[in-house]
């Protein structure tokens, strides 16, 4: 009966569905995000740089060393490194979901702090960087037709 009226009254039932949708978009801007935890768990990004070595050289003078000296830190669940030939390095620690991520990433500064040494001056000397991180591969959607139909 209510969707007769809404068929009959087509203007109606625009104008009420467009004041919903400005009161849904007002009301979005004020939601308290900041009171839900992350979900996804912290990452912490290491970047370091070697100018003029290759692949298998950082790899070995700069990767080994410094995941040696951040393997083990507390909450970590993985690892993951890899290097190029233009003399970069990036390293990739994955830690449980729900670990603090400021007190993640003071933990792998101070092991990176403690393997310097063992790396080549050119490295320290540009400096390594970390960053915090959040996965973003958490979710995916997909769109499929069941008849594998296009539009």
């Amino acid at each position: 009966m209510l969707s007769k009226f809404f068929i009959e009254h087509p203007r109606l039932a625009i104008v009420i569905s467009v004041i919903m949708m400005i009161a849904g978009a007002i009301s979005a801007k004020n939601l308290a995000v900041a009171q839900y935890p992350n979900i996804a768990p912290p990452e912490i990004y290491v970047m370091a740089s070697y100018p003029g070595a290759d692949a298998e050289t950082i790899a070995a003078t700069v990767g080994i060393p410094l995941e040696k000296a951040i393997n083990g830190v507390d909450g970590m669940t993985s690892m993951t490194s890899s290097s190029n030939n233009t003399g970069s390095y990036s390293l990739t620690v994955s830690f449980k979901t729900g670990a603090n991520p400021d007190m993640a990433l003071i933990k792998v500064q101070n092991r990176i702090q403690q393997a310097a040494s063992q790396l080549p001056r050119e490295v320290t000397a540009n400096g390594i960087t970390c960053e915090i991180s959040f996965s973003g591969s958490l979710g995916y959607f997909a769109f499929i037709s069941p008849k594998r139909t296009k539009g």
